[in-house]
Parts: C-alpha cells; sequence; structure tokens
C-alpha cells in the first residue's frame, strides 16, 4: 500500500481540520474556575465526544474525573486479532496569559504568515485534530487496520491527576498494545521527532507570614520584618549566582547523551534578548532535559500601581519544579519543602501547599513500535529520519501507563515544535506539521498492524 492515498487523502482534509480546530479553540478550556467557567470545559468535552461519535466510535462516555473535570473516551473497533492502539490528547489548555499581548484574540483560530494562531492550537487541541485526520485518511485508503481508544483528557495543563487517578481506578479502560500521545513536538518545524523523556514536575504554594498587619514603612522599616522581602531573599536561595537550580539534596548535574541543542539555536527560539546570558552550566540539552529546573510562577504581592509605603505582613509564591528521568519526583517535593523550611530568613513562619505533581518518563526508543514510527515519518518527511528528543515538560499520565501497562509501548509525538510558543501569548500550529504528522501517525498505524501480523 503506498504513502500516496494516504498524503492526498490529508491534504484534502486540511480545510476541514482548520474549521474544525477553530471550533475547538474558541472554547475557552482552562480547568480552573477561578479563571474561566467550567461550562467552558464541558463545552469542550461535548465537542470532542460528538466528534468521536460522527467517527463511528462506540462506548464514546465522558468520564467523571476524581479532580472534577472530564474526559472523553471512545472506543473504534478493527479486524478481528488486530493490535489496539491508545491516542490521546488534551482539550484543556493554559490561560492566555495578557490577551493585550496577542495579536490576534487567542480564542479564534487566526491564520498569519503561515501558521495558525490560537490558544490550543498546537497544545493540545492540534493533537486532537490530528488523530483524527489520521483516522480519516486511513477509512478513506482501505480502513483502519487496528482497534483504536481515544482519550481526550480535561485536566492535563492543572497537573491535578483526574485522568491518572480514574485510570488506575479502571485499569481496564485504557489497556492498549500500544500508545500514542499526541502532547510533544517535532525538534524544529520538519525534522520529525519523537520524545524519548519527559521531566516529571512538582508544584508548591509557600507562604511567609512575619508581622500580625501590614505596617508603615516610614516609621517600623529597617527593624520590622517585611514578609516580601523574605520571600524574595527565600526565592532566591533556589538558584546559584549562574542560574543553577539549587534545592539541597537535589542531584543538578546529571548530563545527555543524546540529540544536542545548538545555543545559538535555542537562544533564537527562546526569544533571548542580545546581551542576555542563558543560565545554568553544561550543554543546554543538559539544562532543559537532565537536569532539574525551578522557576518562580507566581507571587503574590502588591502590584505597583497604587502601591502604599507598607511592610507587608504577609507574601506568597508558587513554585514549579521540574525533575529529570532518574529522579522520584516525591523525593524532589520533600527536599524543595526541606528546603523552603530551612532557609526562610529571620524566622519568619513558613507553610508549603502541595498543589501538583508527576513523574519523570523515559520510553523505550528500542521497541517495534518505534521501528514502525521511524518508517512512517521516513515517508511522510522524505530526505529525513526520525530523531529521538527530550522534553522539559511534564504528561504525568505517562508513568501511569507505563505502571498499569508495562508492556505496552509508548511512544510520543505532537505539534509543540519551538516556533508553536506553547503557554505563551500568541500560541500556534504550523499547519504543515498538522498534515505531515498526520499522515506519518496514518502510516505507523498501518505499519504497526501489519508488524503484529508477522
Amino acid at each position: 500500500m503506498t504513502a500516496r492515498p494516504i498524503s492526498e487523502t490529508v491534504a484534502s482534509l486540511m480545510p476541514r481540520a482548520k474549521a474544525e480546530l477553530a471550533e475547538l479553540v474558541a472554547f475557552r478550556s482552562v480547568a480552573d474556575p477561578a479563571q474561566f467557567p467550567k461550562s467552558e470545559c464541558d463545552a469542550a468535552a461535548d465537542w470532542v465526544a460528538d466528534a468521536l461519535r460522527a467517527e463511528d466510535f462506540q462506548d464514546v462516555a465522558l468520564l467523571d474525573t476524581p479532580d472534577g473535570t472530564r474526559s472523553v473516551y471512545g472506543f473504534l473497533p478493527g479486524p478481528a486479532g488486530a493490535p489496539t492502539v491508545l491516542l490521546y490528547a488534551h482539550y484543556d489548555v493554559q490561560p492566555p496569559l495578557d490577551e493585550s499581548a496577542w495579536l490576534s484574540p487567542p480564542f479564534e483560530l487566526t491564520e498569519r504568515d503561515g501558521r495558525w494562531f490560537g490558544r490550543g492550537a498546537a497544545d493540545c487541541k492540534g493533537g486532537f485534530i490530528m488523530h483524527l485526520l489520521a483516522l480519516r485518511a486511513l477509512k478513506a485508503d482501505g480502513g483502519v487496520p487496528v482497534s483504536v481508544k481515544v482519550i481526550a483528557e480535561g485536566s492535563e495543563e492543572q497537573g491535578t491527576g483526574g485522568l491518572e487517578q480514574y485510570a488506575e481506578a479502571h485499569p481496564e479502560l485504557l489497556a492498549a498494545d500500544t500508545i500514542v500521545i499526541g502532547d510533544t513536538g517535532n525538534f524544529r518545524v520538519g525534522l520529525p521527532t519523537v520524545t524519548a523523556t519527559l521531566r516529571g514536575m512538582t508544584m508548591l504554594r509557600v507562604q511567609l507570614d512575619t508581622l500580625e498587619g501590614n505596617l508603615h514603612s516610614g516609621q517600623f522599616g529597617g527593624a520590622a520584618p517585611d514578609a516580601l522581602a523574605a520571600m524574595i531573599q527565600l526565592l532566591a536561595s533556589l538558584r546559584a549566582e549562574d542560574g543553577t537550580t539549587t534545592v539541597d539534596g537535589l542531584m543538578t548535574d546529571t548530563e545527555w547523551d543524546g540529540l544536542q541543542y545548538p545555543e545559538d539555536e535555542f537562544r533564537k527560539d527562546a526569544k533571548v534578548l542580545d546581551g542576555v546570558e542563558l543560565i545554568g552550566t553544561g550543554t543546554v540539552a543538559d539544562r532543559i532535559w537532565a537536569r532539574p529546573a525551578v522557576t518562580v510562577i507566581g507571587i503574590d504581592c502588591p502590584p505597583v500601581v497604587g502601591a502604599t509605603p507598607s511592610l507587608q505582613a504577609s507574601a506568597r509564591a508558587q513554585i514549579s519544579l521540574r525533575v529529570p528521568p532518574g529522579q522520584d519526583a516525591g523525593e524532589a517535593t520533600k527536599l524543595l519543602t526541606a528546603h523552603l523550611r530551612s532557609h526562610a530568613p529571620w524566622g519568619a513562619r513558613v507553610s508549603v501547599e502541595q498543589v501538583g505533581q508527576g513523574q519523570p518518563f523515559r520510553a523505550d526508543t528500542t521497541s517495534p513500535a518505534y521501528t514502525s514510527m521511524a518508517e512512517a515519518m521516513r515517508v511522510a518527511y522524505p530526505g529525513e529520519e526520525m530523531q529521538s528528543s527530550g522534553m522539559g515538560g511534564s504528561i504525568p499520565l505517562c508513568n501511569t501507563l507505563a505502571a498499569l501497562y508495562p508492556e505496552a509501548e509508548i511512544l510520543l509525538i505532537g505539534l509543540s515544535e519551538p516556533e508553536a510558543q506553547i503557554h505563551a501569548v500568541n500560541e500556534s500550529v504550523s499547519p504543515q506539521e498538522l498534515e505531515r504528522l498526520s499522515v506519518a501517525e496514518a502510516l505507523f498505524l498501518q505499519n504497526y498492524a501489519e508488524s503484529k501480523k508477522v
């Protein structure tokens, strides 16, 4: 069976894919009721469920997960004796951040400079559309040669673990011979890439209290302990002068031995300003794929506009710690918590709350499914060979699935290449990548089905 019918079919389906992605992006499906109404997530889940039903999926269900969100499940039976493949994506998205900084409305898919802009266009509503395109192309080319399960998560970005807990309570639901996680991305546009490792994460909120109430900075400043100043000093203890993460007891010198990330390319991708240095030591790949990284992602403090000359009685911050493969996220959480408690200055009272955690992940890239994917990517990307890279982000579900189904092969692909700017303003997806990866996924399913017949 040649690749041309698949590629031609996917190309013909791209206008429909764009229209559907626009519909899905329009839902403000941030799984945080403090910022966006839950009805937006529910509507997005309904849209995904309807899309699966339209593709003849059976047993389509909206799963109420323990964190209060919904994941969407569906099953498409294949030929007798065919293997089962689980396809994963998530429909929840990050908040848009500063909407005024977007060049087009964040929840309105907009074409510009050859890309489609919108929150979730790449991460990961585009991943769900990718799965649909691959399945539709196979149907047009004679049928889907495997049984397919689809699971679209509703709270991946929040890291609250709802789908992981649901899967553990219903271990038969997502059982499969191989699993395709459509939530990572190529190393760069046009270079087909599977993600071999993921850093895990832990998320903590720390609060410092020093006074019974705010005080006049002129009357009491210089002797009264300011909680905000204490917080600044505490957060500074999490990094060395060169920016290396310095959590007491946490290993920070692991090296990456795979695909490297040239520093000049990284500076361009990260949009680092001229004259500003990168932080940390070792290669860029060491720093973003093999070592821990702490980030202060939020601080509660008075804004500059309207600020008064006051000493702050309390201060709060939210801290993310990325945990590389080879280290345990639970142990990293304990080390970070102990560090925060021991480094708070002036005897400030410390309270720490854990708000999220996920283990790191390492795939077995020598498995037969990877051979099938390499062959598919070679055809979908003429002249290119499949590469393996790491990813600094986290997908906690991977470890849950690996533990539940130790014999299953897990592959990670997706649309979040560097130009996509996921989690930032002006997130976008390359329609060319969507098209080529959809072709690759369709060909992979064909190759994988054939490999299981031997």
